[in-house]
């Protein structure tokens, strides 16, 4: 379903918008979707050695959401007064990032998949489990900077 290249090249644009100070939303993007990434390769691994158990689905994302977000918190990084956006004040700008990059990477994922079957279970390019996820992230990234700066969120 997702390939290990793709998640660590989605983990590299966390660390690379993150170094550079990009704003949170933004760099939210890429983790909500490294979120996702890592969630559906731990479902995939788990398939291929037939373990099987009750919930696995939601324990492994419930799993990987904590594990993923739950730091943030802790350091202070995620849930500050100053980063709220919209004015709600528990939705935090690294959140809505990523709860909206999660969504792009499931669209993302979801195209793939549809390419594939329009194509007869063949890829229409080389590396495309790769390529559309970063394309719609980076897409996405950009309409992210310019909304916020349109609309001074």
């Amino acid at each position: 379903m997702v390939c290990p290249i793709c998640t660590f090249a989605v983990a590299g644009g966390v660390g690379v918008l993150r170094g550079l100070g990009v704003v949170d939303a933004v760099t939210g993007l890429w983790l909500g979707a490294l979120i996702i990434s890592s969630i559906a390769w731990m479902i995939d691994y788990l398939n291929r050695k037939n373990i099987h158990f009750l919930f696995r689905k939601i324990l492994v994302a419930v799993s990987f959401i904590a594990v993923f977000i739950w730091p943030l918190y802790i350091w202070g990084i995620m849930g500050r007064p100053e980063n709220i956006i919209f004015g709600i004040s528990w939705l935090d700008r690294l959140l809505f990032g990523s709860i909206t990059g999660g969504i792009i990477f499931i669209l993302a994922m979801a195209s793939n998949t549809y390419l594939k079957k329009a194509n007869e279970d063949k890829v229409v390019v080389n590396y495309q489990k790769i390529i559309i996820p970063l394309v719609y992230l980076i897409l996405a990234s950009i309409i992210m900077h310019l909304l916020l700066n349109i609309f001074n969120w």
